[in-house]
């Protein structure tokens, strides 16, 4: 959905609804989590490290239960404080270059492997019919325990436009999603490394 002025709070909360009990909008749910993408998506992957040990991996984690990676200033995710569950619906508003664009999506499948040389935690979320896009994009942090202790946020995304007329428009999409993987690599180390985390 894209608007001319930021909407209201009941605004966005009428459309997150009216998306709860709809379908993902493509198909191979949960293709993220093993690294996978369909054939005819274009595919994203990002990784840095945010530090090493356990505390850098328990601030890690509680950054990404609390979303840290959408903590950025033209970017707020809604309900700003939607658990971190299988069947969540949340909605990103964006703000552009003279306009706003409001997004859906679902958590469709958590990880969480501890116990082994390599500890994981994160999700995957996939876009919704009232998304302008159609796709999935996984979001996680790990700690690699035996090798070097070093921790790690890593993002992989598979995604192409909702419609084959909105083409012609992807490159500008594009651009706002290098931002997005810029921005929020730094909000993660920012809260990793200086541990400012928000809460409820």
């Amino acid at each position: 959905m894209f608007l001319l002025r930021n909407p209201s709070q009941a605004a966005v909360r009428r459309f997150i609804s009216s998306q709860e009990n709809l379908p993902f909008s493509y198909e191979n749910v949960g293709a993220s989590r093993e690294g996978a993408a369909p054939s005819g998506y274009v595919v994203d992957r990002y990784r840095v490290r945010l530090g090493e040990g356990p505390e850098a991996y328990a601030r890690a984690v509680e950054a990404l239960r609390a979303w840290r990676q959408f903590d950025l200033r033209w970017v707020r995710l809604l309900p700003p404080h939607a658990p971190i569950e299988v069947g969540v619906t949340v909605g990103v508003l964006a703000r552009h270059y003279g306009f706003w664009s409001l997004n859906t999506a679902r958590i469709a499948y958590l990880i969480e492997e501890t116990g082994q040389e390599v500890e994981r935690f994160g999700f995957g979320y996939g876009t919704l019919p009232g998304h302008a896009e159609r796709g999935e994009e996984r979001f996680g942090v790990e700690w690699n325990r035996t090798l070097d202790g070093s921790v790690h946020y890593d993002v992989f995304a598979f995604s192409r436009p909702k419609h084959p007329l909105a083409w012609p428009g992807y490159p500008f999409a594009r651009l706002l999603q290098k931002r997005f993987r810029r921005d929020s690599t730094r909000a993660m180390v920012e809260a990793v490394t200086r541990g400012k985390l928000r809460h409820a």
